[in-house]
């Protein structure tokens, strides 16, 4: 939270003209992810390359880890088809059956579709004893609107019934109605900042927190859910000139527990989704036990995104590389797939 902490401190003093102004540079299309589309690829010369390193005595871990890595998701997708065609078997259980622990986990999770992924992801969290919020929190909070949407076709695809539905009977309160605003998919994704908007908003969430007796949560939930990150940081500047505390700060004095956790979460995407994804991975290292599930999703998640980002603000944010960190807290052929979805950096 530190790295953060500085940020917001820094935001508020960032100065613009009123009125409405887009932000330059954002609609670069250049290509931030860590996993490229491999040339001359052939999913049929792959899908024979898999076989005969499943087969392999002893199993050839390098070489299923090798052509899982060098293959973007599309072309992982192709090698499934042809794999299943040639061998009668799905490629993920012939890999299920062969491979253990972490190291099949993310040769799984390499298998599936972004949004099967996901979807995988949130049912873990949502099945057996508990529910696990923060991952709930992770990934509505950081995905896009049209990857929300696939997330929520492919839900009801697998599971019979609406993630809306589950949402709603998994959890409770301020923290269930803040995910499924996530849900909603109504998130302003354009460029524009508009400062009267930023002016209101500001006065609204004051009268809602700090002001109120009470919190009135539904006005933080409405904001936070469906203005662009350009325009809540001009809200956290406007913020601070009516009260001498930051947005964030006022949450956190003003909310407590999942939906504290969650608004913060949708607060830090709105500013810098690498740093907040380098921050899930420092997080998962971090003290005892290492989170190998937290590592994996977070890596695989974001390796045709946005990864380059997040292990340069890895780097910046803890004065260690990703790599470094890995190397220290896994070993042996899972760690050699984290790395490898590191890039070559």
């Amino acid at each position: 939270m530190a790295f953060f902490k500085k940020f917001f401190n820094s935001v508020i003093h960032d100065k613009h003209e009123d009125g409405p102004f887009t932000v330059k540079g954002t609609t670069n299309p250049a290509y931030f992810g860590t996993v490229l589309p491999y040339p001359n690829f052939s999913a049929s010369k792959d899908a024979a390359e898999l076989e005969k390193a499943i087969k392999a005595k002893g199993v050839n871990e390098d070489g299923i880890i090798s052509i899982l890595l060098t293959r973007n998701n599309e072309q992982r997708q192709q090698i499934k088809t042809v794999y299943e065609q040639s061998t009668g078997k799905a490629l993920s259980a012939a890999l299920k059956s062969v491979l253990r622990s972490h190291l099949e986990d993310a040769a799984l999770a390499l298998l599936m579709t972004p949004a099967q992924f996901d979807v995988h992801e949130l049912t873990k969290a949502t099945k057996g004893l508990g529910t696990s919020e923060d991952v709930l929190s992770e990934i509505l909070a950081s995905r896009t609107n049209k990857e929300i949407c696939e997330i929520k076709r492919v839900f009801k695809e697998v599971n019979h019934m609406e993630l809306e539905d589950v949402i709603k009977s998994e959890t409770s309160g301020d923290f269930s109605l803040a995910l499924l605003a996530l849900l909603k998919a109504n998130k302003n994704e354009s460029d524009t900042v508009d400062m009267d908007l930023a002016k209101r908003d500001a006065e609204i969430l004051f009268e809602a927190g700090e002001k109120a007796k009470g919190t009135n949560v539904s006005a933080f939930i409405d904001i936070l859910t469906t203005r662009n990150g350009a325009q809540l940081s001009k809200t956290f500047q406007k913020y601070s000139g009516i009260s001498d505390k930051s947005l964030p700060r006022a949450i956190e004095m003003e909310l407590k527990g999942d939906i504290e956790n969650c608004l913060i979460d949708i607060v830090k995407c709105a500013w810098s989704k690498p740093a907040f994804f380098a921050e899930r991975l420092h997080l998962a290292m971090k003290g005892l036990g290492t989170r190998e599930n937290s590592l994996i999703r977070v890596l695989v998640s974001r390796s045709e995104v946005d990864l380059k980002k997040v292990v340069d603000e890895y780097k910046i944010m803890y004065k260690q590389t990703l790599k470094q960190a890995i190397v220290e807290e896994t070993k042996g052929d899972f760690q050699k797939i984290l790395l490898g979805l590191c890039g070559p950096q």
